[in-house]
């Protein structure tokens, strides 16, 4: 028997946990987990798509790396009073210094204007007006002088192109 005022064993263990149903265990269930996993994964699908840069935008990208390194060699022509070329093939780019012996040097100190692959190589490149080297190769010269001949520099990869437009005063703009 049970003494009064105290409630009976069963009911003292249901209002320890009144939530609980009697004879369930707590926690997900295995559809709910998979349902959640497969929200992940579309989420995490359409996340990765839209943050990997298209071709296009590689491209872009790259002329206006290349576009500010000009700008720099322009410059370092000017502050230096020595030549600086740019010299390109269809797989990668460097710059040229004139030494004094009127030897092109490739530029091996500086890490900004060090050589570098094409990211989307290979890449057909045109220069207007046309450059005086023969072959695959291109050179642009940048002078002592503030002023140099405007020109346009058009890199193609496949169907994708973009152009670098030089005024001749230092301005560069990628299209």
């Amino acid at each position: 028997m049970q003494a009064p005022g105290h409630p009976p064993r069963a009911t003292a263990r249901a209002l320890a946990h009144p939530s609980r149903p009697r004879g369930r265990a707590r926690g997900f269930t295995l559809i709910e987990l998979l349902v959640v996993l497969v929200i992940f994964g579309i989420t995490l699908g359409l996340v990765s798509l839209n943050s990997a840069p298209s071709q296009r935008q590689s491209m872009q990208q790259e002329a206006q790396r290349i576009a500010l390194l000009l700008q720099l060699a322009r410059d370092e022509a000017i502050v230096r009073n020595r030549l600086v070329a740019f010299e390109a093939g269809p797989e990668s780019y460097r710059f040229l210094v004139r030494g004094e012996q009127r030897v092109w040097e490739p530029v091996t100190q500086d890490d900004l204007l060090r050589e570098r692959p094409f990211k989307n190589s290979p890449v057909t490149l045109l220069l207007q007006p046309a450059s005086t080297v023969p072959g695959d190769t291109l050179r642009i010269i940048f002078g002592r002088e503030p002023v140099d001949k405007p020109f346009v520099l058009t890199m193609a990869s496949g169907d994708i192109s973009v152009a670098i437009r030089a005024d001749g005063i230092g301005h560069f703009t990628v299209d």
